[in-house]
This record gives structure tokens, sequence and C-alpha cells, in this order.
């Protein structure tokens, strides 16, 4: 056996050949065939006598495509470990003829795609903006009117009324079509708000969306599912077709509420409950402002780090490996993204292999049982541990473990990302809830 590698002149795409002689396949194809004649069940010959010739001839040349197949795959495996190859993904077989019936000797050529060393930026090269957002008055009369709305008692008039809520669909007045479904809080109003007093089931109303939200391009993009960029173009008249009107009597700020919102008994007294939406909201502005900081990570780290990747083989690959899902057009058509994502599985694998990242079974216990207490809006107890935990691990052996190996990765992703922010520089911007929330609608 005599294996080859040619690399292009890009040293990122390379052909490996495969040369396989008569000795070394011949003696186990030997072997294979006298233990086939011992065991088949042949008409007209007893068991354990049916000739090697037979045999030979009925079975041998899938006896020996089956022993090639297994002596290439061997050898192009070990020859990638012991010459400590990366490669993308897998060995692309070249297509060949190949005559079993008359060759003895064969070469077989696999296209193997390289990924090449590279280098992250020096610490404290790359800097990266975080939102320190502060919570307004404006946000949390929101986050109350929404509790009180949410807890209350809710019923279905049969006409609207200031500060109901108008369920329907919305297009723009020249558009075909039914629309997109939305919901209408009559209360974030600035504009022609007495248009949409006395409707009733079935009745559409034409009004100018921009005026009706006063400019404010975040409420519209709310409201309407619209991104930012198009609620900013959002002109002239748009209807709205009736569906239902909702109308909700808000809920009391008494214990039972309070219970309902974080748990029993959790919070015993209005201030305590203050304090404790106040701590909420601004652990989720905070979560969120994290979120921006990791994607900013990413989005630096790979504008900052020189990759190149056989783009040609990758493509090809894409396709292989899909299975019929993907066509050559549909992965032209969305390569950047595709080579970006190699990129940053690259980048993190990096960051893993140099900083000894691990992951342990009791981390991925412990995270999916806080997800399950989450779920319920529990806080864990002696008495619950148990339960949770029995709970956690059949979770994670559902789905042959795939879900074992979703948090594993969830985990180490969160850890990379953290590694990585302690070697970047991170700049507080302070910013308004409200502000945030506009700069980052849609």
């Amino acid at each position: 056996m005599d294996i080859t590698l040619d690399k292009k002149d890009d040293q990122l795409n390379a052909i490996l050949t495969v040369h396989l002689t008569e000795a070394d396949y011949a003696p186990t194809v030997e072997s294979k065939l006298k233990e086939y004649s011992k065991k088949a069940q042949i008409k007209g010959f007893r068991p354990g006598k049916v000739p090697v010739t037979l045999v030979r001839k009925m079975y041998g040349k899938g006896i020996l495509v089956e022993e090639i197949n297994g002596l290439l795959s061997k050898a192009v495996d070990d020859y990638i470990k012991e010459n400590n190859l990366k490669i993308l993904g897998e060995p692309l077989p070249v297509p060949s003829d190949v005559d079993f019936d008359t060759q003895k000797d064969y070469s077989f050529q696999f296209e193997l795609g390289l990924l090449p060393d590279f280098e992250l930026p020096a610490d404290q090269a790359v800097s990266v903006d975080r939102h320190k957002v502060e919570l307004d008055e404006n946000t949390l009369k929101e986050t109350y009117e929404q509790l009180e709305r949410q807890f209350g008692e809710t019923s279905e008039p049969e006409a609207s009324e200031a500060n109901d809520y108008i369920y329907g669909k919305l297009k723009k007045a020249d558009e075909e079509g039914e629309g997109r479904v939305v919901l209408l809080p009559t209360n974030k109003l600035k504009g022609e708000a007495d248009k949409f007093v006395g409707l009733k089931k079935d009745d559409t109303i034409t009004f100018n969306l921009k005026e009706a939200f006063g400019g404010d391009v975040a409420a519209i993009a709310n409201f309407s599912g619209l991104s930012k960029e198009e609620a900013e173009q959002a002109e002239g008249d748009y209807t709205l077709t009736v569906d239902k009107i909702q109308r909700s009597a808000p809920a009391e700020f008494n214990q039972e509420l309070f219970d309902k919102v974080f748990g029993k008994d959790i919070v015993m007294s209005k201030e305590e409950f203050d304090e404790k939406v106040r701590t909420t909201v601004q652990e989720n502005y905070d979560r969120e402002a994290d979120n921006l900081v990791n994607h900013q990570i990413i989005d630096k780290l790979l504008a900052n780090t020189t990759i190149e990747v056989p783009k040609e083989f990758f493509k090809k690959w894409l396709v292989r490996a899909n299975q019929g899902k993907l066509t050559p057009e549909q992965v032209e058509e969305h390569y950047d993204d595709y080579e970006k994502e190699l990129k940053w599985s690259m980048i993190r694998n990096k960051v893993v292999a140099e900083q000894g990242l691990k992951v342990s079974n009791e981390e991925i216990v412990d995270r999916t049982m806080q997800k399950i207490l989450g779920q319920f809006n529990m806080e864990m107890t002696p008495e619950l541990e148990e339960s949770v935990r029995n709970f956690a691990d059949n979770y994670l052996r559902q789905e042959n473990g795939k879900n074992y190996v979703n948090e594993y990765e969830a985990i180490l992703a969160e850890k990379v990302l953290e590694n990585l922010r302690g070697k970047v520089v991170v700049k507080d911007n302070p910013i308004t809830a409200e502000d945030f929330r506009n700069q980052n609608a849609g």
C-alpha cells in the first residue's frame, strides 16, 4: 500500500491517493472465502463442503469490494491522524472507473479540505460596547400595566372604548391579501385615537400608521411586526380589519397577585413586590445587554481574525453532507453565512483547546434543574431537590442523548464567550431602558 498527499497551490485543497496492490487485500479475501465455504448452505452440497471456487464465483466480488472499502477507510483515517491533518468535514471520494473483475491493483483518490492554523487577536486588541441599562419610570410604568392586564380579568365587549386592545389584520391600504395579525393597544396611540372607539368585529378602519403612533418607530415596529427599517419607511394609509375587542379590568396588587407573579410567599408586601419587579426587570435588561455584547464579540473576532478556508471544497462538502437537502445554488446563495459559521466554530474550538475548557456532568445536570425550576417559577428546596434531579436526568436521556449534547454545547459556548470576554475591552455606555428598546426594535 502506498499513500500520497498532493497539496494544491493554496495549501488548503489536497488530493489523497491510496494505491493498493493485490498483496494488500488478497490474504484477507482468501481467508474470508474459506470461512464462507465452511458456513455456506448451497443446495447439492453438504454443510462445510462447498468448494471455494464456487463460493468465489458467487460471493468473491462482494467480499473483495467489502475488504477494499474497509482497507481504504482505515488507511485514510490513519494517514490523517498520523500526519495530524486538520480537515474540514470528511474526505470526499473522487469518482473513478474501477473494474473489480479484471484489475489486480487499484488507485483511489479523495479530496481533502485542509484547515489552516491561525492566530487570534492579541489580548485587549478588540473593543466592544456594552449598554449599561438604567431603568426609567416609563419602563416601570409599562411593566406594571402589563402585569395589571396579564393577571386582570379579561372580557370581549361588542364595541371598543379607549384603552381597549384590538385584535385584527393590518395591511397597507393598497395591498392585496388579508394582511398580518396584530394586537393594537389603543392606549399607545398618539394620534387619531378617536377613530378606534366604537369599532366592532369585522369593521375596517383606514388610518395613517406613522401619525397614529406619533412617528415612534419602536412602537410602530412592536405593533405591526415590521422591522425597525420597515417601520421607518411606513408611510401613508393602512387598514385594520377588526377580529375582536379585548378589555381588561386591572388586577389588584395584593398577595394573590404577588403569588401568581413570583410564586407562593416569595414576596409578602407591596414594598417587597416593587423591589422584586425592579430587580427582575433590571436582570432581564442586563441579560439582553450581555447577549448583545456576545454577538459583538463574535462579529469583532470574525472581522479581526484572518482565516482562509477551502471555499470550493466547503461548498461541495455542504451539498454532499446534507444529502439532497441543499442544492449547489442554495449553498452559493447562503455561502457567506456558512463560512461565517465555520470560522466561528474554528475560533471556538481553538479557545477550548488552548484554555482547556471542559464541561462536567454535574454542570449539565445543575443547569437543567435550574431551567426546570424556572419553567415552573419555583425555587429549590431540600424537599424538591431529588424529584427535580430525577426529572432532569430523565430529560437528558431523552432523544437518544441529544438533549444532553445540546446542554453540553450550550454551556461550552458560554464558557468560550466568558473566556473571550476577559480578552477584549468592554466599554460601558449608560442608556435608559426606553432608549435601549428603541435602539434594538426590530
